[in-house]
């Protein structure tokens, strides 16, 4: 038997589409196309999927991960990410003097999952649980580069950074933002990878731009690149 397979025909069909959207938004057309499932079976299956809150739809009627998804992960130990991102991200945060956090994106906005804020002085507080835009911010560039090239597409439509900045975060390794987001704010981000080698996660640092500076990155580039490769190592080796 193939591995991919259990044999039981419609548990492997719903497997395939949650993996699919493990990557993004996907429309019907597109699950079909990413997943060789017959467009009737793939609408049925996602539907029910969605009944169960494993999957939801996005404003642009997409379907997404659900709710249910992330509940399972973080019984499961997905959280594993989580657990390690505390004390990466309070170290992150006493190397650079900055507020700390952990993003991840759920279909057109992303989730603010960790932080650690800076102990004293003016900072850039962002709640854990805060929804934000994935159309402004270092953060929405670095869940965003590593997409292909369609969803890129998409994404850069009324965002405030262009496919160009997105393939330059590619090549560095990494994301900063001046005013973009928010007047004032600077920020700088980097990815973290699940051992599928997917960007499942963003770090980042933010503070006002009278301290971070224009070019945030050339500074604080080096320390939150090095705490996303932590954790990407971490969770390849768990």
């Amino acid at each position: 038997m193939d591995k991919k397979n259990s044999g039981v025909g419609v548990l492997d069909k719903a497997v395939t589409i949650l993996g699919t959207l493990e990557s993004g938004p996907h429309s019907l057309a597109e699950l079909v196309a990413a997943t060789g499932i017959a467009r009737p079976t793939a609408h049925r299956l996602a539907v029910a999927l969605e009944h169960h809150r494993l999957v939801t739809r996005d404003l642009q009627g997409r379907f997404v991960l659900g709710q249910r998804s992330g509940e399972l992960a973080a019984a499961a130990g997905e959280d594993r990410l989580l657990a390690a991102a505390a004390p990466a991200l309070a170290a992150l945060r006493d190397a650079t003097g900055e507020s700390a956090q952990l993003y991840r994106r759920q279909g057109d906005i992303r989730i603010c999952v960790a932080v650690a804020e800076r102990l004293s002085g003016l900072r850039d507080s962002v709640p854990v649980g805060a929804s934000l835009t994935m159309q402004a911010g270092s953060a929405a560039q670095i869940l965003l580069a590593w997409e292909d090239s369609e969803k890129i597409h998409r994404g850069v439509k009324n965002a405030r950074f262009t496919a160009a900045h997105l393939a330059a975060d590619r090549r560095r390794g990494w994301a900063q933002s001046v005013g973009e987001r928010e007047a004032g704010v600077a920020s700088v981000s980097a990815p973290v990878k699940g051992p599928n080698g997917k960007v499942i996660a963003a770090v980042s640092i933010s503070g006002p731009i009278e301290r971070l500076g224009r070019q945030p990155g050339r500074v604080h580039a080096a320390a939150v690149v090095a705490t996303a490769a932590r954790l990407t190592e971490h969770l390849a080796k768990n």
